[in-house]
């Protein structure tokens, strides 16, 4: 019986994990940073990677499809992590059609595929090199649910009875003991 229950335990412990999905759980043995491809792109020409990041631009060509990618440092399950800062731009080549809608500027996005080479594009005045990636394999996050913090207001029908100024009187009787007026009475 003990150990039934330590397997049922270790079922829903490890339903709660982070799982990374199947699309891109091929990881590439060298970690190749995108500074150092646009640093020598024919040393890494036709190398594995796995990038992410967060979508600036998407472009259909004829019969692919190239989105331009701000990269970030990717998490244990591959997710980009939105605090931490650019490690440059790629652009990750897609087979066919992606609907920019589906993709849109802004949405985090990790791919996996083959270095193919550089394309070079105006940003603002600077010419950029990027480095472009045959996506063999890619997902789609979902979009990130931003918290306000909300502090503890205390209700406002509190401040309509008599006892809280009773209580900035004397604030060291304890309540409700003893010589204390019942507070919903005057």
């Amino acid at each position: 019986m003990k150990r039934l229950c330590y397997y049922i335990l270790l079922m829903l412990l490890s339903g709660c994990a982070k799982q990374m999905p199947t699309a891109i759980s091929k990881s590439p043995t060298a970690n190749i940073t995108v500074n150092q491809v646009r640093m020598d792109i024919d040393k890494y020409a036709a190398a594995q990677v796995r990038w992410g990041g967060e979508i600036s631009k998407v472009e259909n060509k004829a019969a692919r499809t190239w989105v331009e990618i701000v990269s970030q440092a990717l998490s244990k399950n591959g997710q980009p992590l939105s605090d931490s800062k650019s490690h440059g731009r790629f652009i990750a080549s897609f087979p066919g059609f992606i609907d920019p809608v589906v993709y849109k500027i802004g949405a985090s996005v990790t791919v996996v595929g083959t270095i193919s080479g550089e394309s070079v594009a105006m940003i603002g005045e600077y010419a950029y090199h990027f480095p472009v990636v045959l996506v063999s394999g890619a997902h789609l996050w979902p979009q990130r649910v931003k918290t306000l913090y909300r502090p503890y207001r205390p209700s406002p029908w509190m401040y309509h009875q008599p006892w809280p100024d009773y209580y900035r009187r004397h604030p060291y009787t304890p309540w409700p003991y003893y010589n204390r007026p019942y507070p919903f009475s005057r």
